[in-house]
C-alpha cells in the first residue's frame, strides 16, 4: 500500500490494521537514536540538550485507507516535539479531485478509537506544529512529553490518479519541560434576563482549526451581532476549550463543543464538557457512531448533525438520524443544500406525527471561518429558563427554537384553542381534532416585500405578504387539518415558482392531543 523510508533505518514490516472502525495503515516505527550516538544533544549533567531530526518520505495510492499511522518513538527528556510535511499537488483530469492530506498527533497512550491519546489535529490548515508542557500549536493539546510510541495519524482525504507523496520532518528538543498550565474554561452560566428568548449560534471556527478568526475577534463579532451565547467548535480538536479566557461575561455565554468531522458526515457535539474529546475516525459502514452520539451525550452534549447536504467531500450525513438530539438544518448564507435539508427535515415531522420517528428540532447556524463570514448569519433563538448550558440545551432539545437571519429580525409564533388553551414554538395545544385553531404570526424587521408561510403535514397552507417591517399574520385551522404548523419567512423570490432565500423559520407547533 505504501512505499516509505526513514533516515533512521530501511524500510520496516508494514501492517494494515483495523482499529475498531476504518482499516488503518501503520508504517515502519522513526527511532530517535540516544542523544550521544550521533554527535546530536550531548548529554550534559545527567541530561539532553539540543535537538535531533529525522525524516520520513513516502507514497500514498489512490484507495489508500483513511488515516495513515507513523509511530515515533520519543525518548526521555524531550522538551518539544516538533513536526513539519508537505506532499505534492500533481494536475489532475478535470472532474477528478487532487491530493489532499491531513495531519495529527496521538502520544504514548495509543491510537485506539476513542482512547486517551489524542494529542492534536490540525487537519489540512497547517504545514507544521509543536508541542510542549506549557504551550502548543493551536489545535494540539500542551502536556507532557512522555517516552514511548507516539504516532502521526495522515488522513489522505482525497489522493489524485498519481498517487500522493508526503514528506515529514520530526524534530525532538532536549531540555527542562516547561511548567503546564492549568486551563481555565469558560463558566456555565451568564448574567441572562432568566426566562427569555436567547441568541446563539452554536458552529464556528477559529485559528484553532481552520478559521483565520481569533477566539477574541469571534467573541466581538458575537457580541456585534446581538447573540447572547456561542459554542466553540473546532475541527476535530478540543484544543480551543481554554482559549477563552476573559472573552466570556454577563453578555456573553460561551459553550464548549467539536465539530466531528468523518468521512461521512460532520456532527456538531454541541455543549459537551470542556476538554472531552469525541473520536472522529469511522465511517457509517463502521456502525461506530451510535457509541460517540452516547459519548456526547454523556458529556452533556446534543448530537447535531451539520449541513447535512452539504457539496463538500465527505460532507453528506451518512449516519441516519436515530441517535439525533437536532438537525443544522441552516448553514450559513441560505442555499439549495440548506433546502432539501429542510424539505427532509420537513419529511421526517410527518413521519412522527405518524409514530414513525423522533421529534428532532431545526437549528441553524453560521459555521463561520473568516471574513466575510458573518456570526450569526444564521442564529437560534431559544426560549430558557436562563442563559445558561443546561436551559440553552434544553430549550434546544425540546424544539423551543427558531432560526434568524439576523437579530434584527424577531418574531412570535403563537397557537391559541377555542377556550384560551395556548402553545407556542416547539408545544403542543392539546384539543380535539375539529376544534378551531387561530395561528398567529407578529414579525418585526421583516425583510422588505418579504412572505410570511404557514407549513404543515399537507405541506403549505397559508401564505402572507409582508409589505411593512412589522406585520401579523393570521390563519385558522383544526387539527384535523393540521398535525403541525411552522412558519417561514422568505425573502423575495428571484426565480418564478421557487421560494425566495430564509429569512427566518420555526419549529413547529404540534396540533392535537397527539
Amino acid at each position: 500500500m505504501c512505499d516509505d523510508d526513514t533516515t533512521s533505518g530501511p524500510p520496516g514490516r508494514r501492517a494494515l490494521l483495523v482499529t475498531g472502525a476504518a482499516a488503518a495503515l501503520t508504517l515502519n516505527g522513526v527511532s530517535f537514536a540516544a542523544a550521544d550516538e550521533d554527535g546530536e544533544g550531548p548529554a550534559q549533567g545527567g541530561g539532553r540538550t539540543g535537538e535531533t531530526t529525522r525524516k520520513v518520505t513516502g507514497r500514498l495510492p489512490v484507495g489508500a485507507p483513511d488515516y495513515v499511522y507513523v509511530p515515533v518513538d520519543v525518548p526521555q527528556g524531550v522538551r518539544e516535539l516538533a513536526v513539519s510535511y508537505t506532499y505534492d499537488r500533481p494536475a489532475t483530469p478535470p472532474g477528478t479531485a487532487g491530493n489532499a492530506c491531513d495531519i495529527g498527533i496521538f502520544d504514548e497512550r495509543g491510537t485506539d478509537l476513542g482512547g486517551r491519546g489524542f494529542r492534536g489535529w490540525s487537519g489540512g490548515a497547517r504545514t507544521e506544529f509543536f508541542l510542549r508542557a506549557d504551550d502548543a500549536t493551536p489545535g494540539y493539546l500542551p502536556g507532557p512529553l512522555n517516552p514511548g510510541t507516539w504516532h502521526l495519524v495522515l488522513g489522505p482525504y482525497t489522493v489524485a490518479p498519481q498517487g500522493l507523496t508526503y514528506d515529514i520532518t520530526i524534530t525532538l528538543r532536549y531540555g527542562p519541560p516547561g511548567t503546564p498550565r492549568t486551563p481555565a474554561y469558560p463558566p456555565q452560566r451568564a448574567k441572562g434576563r432568566g426566562r427569555a428568548w436567547y441568541r446563539g449560534d452554536n458552529h464556528l471556527h477559529s485559528v484553532y482549526s481552520d478559521g483565520k478568526r481569533t477566539p477574541a475577534q469571534i467573541a466581538a463579532l458575537a457580541r456585534a451581532a446581538g447573540l447572547d451565547f456561542i459554542t466553540t467548535t473546532e475541527h476535530n480538536t478540543t484544543a480551543s476549550h481554554p482559549a477563552w479566557e476573559g472573552l466570556w461575561g454577563d453578555d456573553l455565554l460561551i459553550l464548549t463543543g467539536e465539530e466531528v468531522t468523518t468521512r461521512n458526515g460532520h456532527v456538531v457535539a454541541m455543549g459537551t464538557d470542556p476538554g472531552v474529546f469525541i473520536d472522529w475516525r469511522y465511517r457509517a459502514r463502521d456502525d461506530v457512531f451510535g457509541r460517540f452520539a452516547r459519548r456526547i451525550r454523556r458529556a452533556g452534549g446534543l448530537v447535531v448533525p451539520a449541513h447535512p447536504h452539504a457539496t463538500c467531500i465527505g460532507c453528506n450525513w451518512k449516519f441516519g438520524y436515530e441517535e439525533v438530539d437536532a438537525v443544522e438544518v441552516w448553514n450559513g448564507p441560505f442555499t439549495l443544500d440548506d433546502e432539501v435539508a429542510i424539505a427532509e427535515w420537513d419529511n421526517a415531522l410527518v413521519a412522527h406525527t405518524h409514530g414513525r420517528g423522533p421529534w428532532l428540532p431545526a437549528v441553524g447556524h453560521s459555521d463561520a471561518h473568516r471574513d466575510p463570514d458573518v456570526i450569526g448569519l444564521p442564529q437560534t433563538v431559544v426560549l430558557a429558563d436562563d442563559l445558561s448550558r443546561d436551559a440553552i440545551l434544553d430549550g434546544i432539545r425540546a424544539g423551543r427554537a427558531w432560526i434568524a437571519e439576523s437579530s434584527s429580525l424577531d418574531l412570535t409564533f403563537t397557537t391559541t384553542g377555542p377556550k384560551g388553551e395556548h402553545a407556542t414554538i416547539g408545544d403542543r395545544l392539546p384539543v380535539s381534532p375539529s376544534a378551531p385553531v387561530t395561528v398567529r404570526l407578529h414579525v418585526t424587521g421583516a425583510p422588505p416585500n418579504s412572505t410570511a408561510r404557514f407549513l404543515t403535514d399537507q405541506g403549505q397552507l397559508f401564505t402572507a405578504p409582508l409589505t411593512t417591517g412589522t406585520a401579523t399574520a393570521t390563519w385558522h385551522t383544526t387539527p384535523a387539518n393540521a398535525t403541525y404548523v411552522r412558519a417561514e419567512i422568505r425573502h423575495p423570490a428571484t426565480t418564478p415558482g421557487v421560494p425566495g432565500a430564509m429569512a427566518a423559520m420555526t419549529n413547529p407547533v404540534f396540533l392535537g392531543r397527539g
